[in-house]
């Protein structure tokens, strides 16, 4: 799983981080996101609807949230 860190950075950032990160991961693939900036809440798992990925889970961790997305394409096994 590939983990991106965009703690400390605020809306767009973590969400075009997380978008790079997907763009060059392998069909299905899951990409773990590291955010504290509230606004990403709403904004990734808007973002992983508009362009077809999954969003695996969302949980708080250590006073940020951690979202797991599944890239679009073929099933990760």
């Amino acid at each position: 799983m590939i983990t991106v860190d965009a703690r400390g950075h605020r809306c767009p950032t973590p969400t075009l981080r997380l978008q790079r990160a997907l763009r060059d991961a392998a069909p299905g693939a899951q990409v773990r996101l590291l955010a504290d900036d509230p606004l990403a809440r709403i904004d990734v798992p808007h973002f992983a609807q508009q362009n077809g990925h999954l969003l695996v889970s969302a949980e708080p961790e250590g006073g940020g949230f951690a979202f797991v997305v599944r890239k679009a394409g073929a099933a990760a096994s």
